[in-house]
């Protein structure tokens, strides 16, 4: 039976290494502040966007709670599941949430209908996209091409895991925490400096241009195609494995340490690269970490210092790092 209802698996994605280190990073610490995919069309960004859902771990959500709240954490709870001394609980896969070209400021944030607020005394909140992403990936595809304010409203509630609705001097607010992820071919148009330095990293890519990486490509596609439930099952270890590591990983992050050495190298490379304010400094500090957690490590190397400088670093200046 034919379906293509089940993403393309992670692990059969050909090449792309570093885009694919960027989204994992980010899986196993969403602190990280989400990732940007830069590249031509056709070199598997959207694909592995949505590979990555399936990787992630079930979460445990409060029933009926349009947010999704966390049972275990109050801080990423809306104010009616603090208020349940004993709410149901569901499990559930994360989702990918996409953000379409074209979306105005109230889809995206939420409206609150301010007449009710008036004659009644209670607001009234609809929904919007962020509530929806809330503990799942949010996927902006062509987000160069997005209006400048919706950007900073995104990347506003990335950085603060809350999204903060004011209308008519009515306030209202839920958590909005979520792995941000956005997608753009540069020649479509750039990104303003302000906002590429809030993206925590970026991934340039291009198509591949080895002759057999490239059959090999075409050769997955056309199996996939032909039979998805086969093809997905050849590769169900593969994806098994990048689970468990993920998981693992997530476990050890809290424990990862940082010496004052290594902190150091982190603040003369972003003063060497001329990187303007500290998001970089911090950036890299979170991903040095994340790294060393990806390969079962509890204390960051110098090696891992450099590994995270080549995803913080491209888009926050002109030259790469390490390039001489």
């Amino acid at each position: 039976m034919k379906h293509f209802n089940t993403p393309y698996p992670f692990s059969a994605i050909v090449g792309q290494e570093r885009m694919k280190k960027a989204l994992l990073l980010n899986a196993i610490n969403p602190g990280i502040g989400g990732v940007l995919i830069k590249g031509e069309k056709g070199t598997a960004k959207s694909t592995a966007v949505r590979a990555l859902a399936d990787l992630l771990p079930e979460i445990e959500v409060i029933q009926d709670c349009v947010f999704g709240c966390n049972p275990d954490e109050q801080n990423e709870m809306c104010e009616e599941c603090i208020g349940k001394s004993e709410p149901a609980i569901d499990v559930r896969k994360m989702k990918v949430i996409d953000l379409p070209i074209g979306s105005t400021e109230d889809r995206v944030v939420g409206t609150l209908d301010i007449e009710h607020a008036i004659k009644k005394g209670e607001k009234k909140f609809e929904p919007g996209i962020l509530a929806r992403a809330h503990r799942n990936i949010l996927y902006v595809d062509e987000v160069n091409l997005l209006d400048d304010h919706i950007v900073d409203v995104l990347l506003d509630a990335a950085a603060m895991g809350v999204n903060i609705i004011e209308r008519e001097g009515v306030s209202f607010s839920h958590p909005s925490s979520f792995i941000l992820v956005g997608t753009m071919n540069p020649e479509e148009g750039e990104l303003r400096p302000q906002l590429l330095d809030r993206f925590g990293l970026c991934a340039e890519i291009e198509g591949i241009d080895d002759a057999e990486a490239r059959v090999d490509i075409v050769k997955r596609r056309m199996n996939y195609e032909k039979d998805p439930d086969c093809f997905i099952k050849e590769w169900e270890n593969g994806e098994e494995e990048l689970k468990e590591r993920i998981i693992r990983a997530k476990e050890l992050l809290q424990s990862v340490k940082i010496d004052d050495d290594k902190l150091k190298l982190i603040a003369r490379i972003c003063i060497d690269m001329a990187v303007d304010g500290h998001r970089a400094d911090i950036a890299m500090m979170k991903t040095a970490a994340t790294i060393a957690a990806w390969h079962e490590r509890d204390e960051v190397t110098e090696e891992d210092v450099k590994e995270a400088a080549e995803l913080v670093l491209p888009h926050r200046m002109r030259r790469k790092p390490f390039s001489e």
